[in-house]
Formats: C-alpha cells, sequence, structure tokens
C-alpha cells in the first residue's frame, strides 16, 4: 500500500477536523455566552431567567465541546488503520449513495446556515464597536 493510497482508516482522520473545528467553535460560543452573564442586571426580572439559561449552555457546550474533541482525536487516530477488502457492489448499493449524497446536503446547508450567521454576526460586531465608540 502507498502512502498516497485513500484508505478509510485516512478519510477518518482526514474528516476528524469537522468535528474538532465543530467542537472549537462550540467552545468559542461557550465562552461568548459566559463573557455576556455579567452583563446581565440581575435587579430586572427577566435577567434571572436568562442569566440560568446562559449558564446551563455554557456547561451544555463545554460538555459537548468536550467529547467532540474527544471523537475527532479518536478519528484522526485511526490514520494507520489497514486497508480492508470490501465488498464493491455493497459500497455502491444506492442506499450507501443515498446516505453519502444526503451527508453532503447535509455539509451544504450547514455551509450556507453558516455564511448567513456569519454575515449577521458580522454586523452586530459593526454596531457594537459603532456604540463603543459613540460613548468615547
Amino acid at each position: 500500500m502507498s502512502e498516497s493510497q485513500q484508505t478509510c482508516g485516512k478519510g477518518l482522520a482526514d474528516r476528524s477536523v469537522l468535528p474538532a473545528k465543530i467542537a472549537e467553535v462550540l467552545a468559542v460560543l461557550s465562552q461568548n455566552l459566559a463573557q455576556h452573564v455579567p452583563t446581565l442586571d440581575l435587579s430586572d426580572e427577566h435577567a434571572k431567567a436568562e442569566h440560568d439559561a446562559y449558564v446551563h449552555l455554557v456547561e451544555s457546550y463545554r460538555v459537548i465541546g468536550d467529547q467532540l474533541r474527544k471523537t475527532a482525536a479518536e478519528m484522526a487516530g485511526y490514520r494507520a488503520l489497514p486497508m480492508a477488502r470490501h465488498d464493491m457492489q455493497a459500497m455502491t448499493a444506492p442506499g450507501i449513495i443515498d446516505a453519502f449524497e444526503h451527508f453532503v446536503r447535509v455539509e451544504t446547508s450547514l455551509c450556507e446556515l453558516l455564511e448567513g450567521m456569519i454575515a449577521g454576526d458580522r454586523k452586530m460586531i459593526a454596531m457594537m464597536r459603532e456604540a463603543r465608540d459613540a460613548r468615547k
């Protein structure tokens, strides 16, 4: 087997970047939520509910992110998994192809979702900077 030959182990390792990046996004999201908590005026009746929601989500995202990081590391660790014999008729069966096409559609949807969210987030950053600069 040559170094350049694609194997399922290499495929798992190559795909490990997806859960690793999602784990990173969730960690940073959790940090952003945690940064928001001290801005709440707890004398406001609605702030307590928001506080509790954010604190809960911070912990949930931390746990989910930790598990995703572990899973990504496990996937990356399979890079040297030896090439196994596959039934090529089964590998090209409609169910296998359909499942992979579905995966690609969901990846595409995720990309589109992120592009929209990023555009909105950049606008929010601009508004926050404007408000900060107006106070100077």
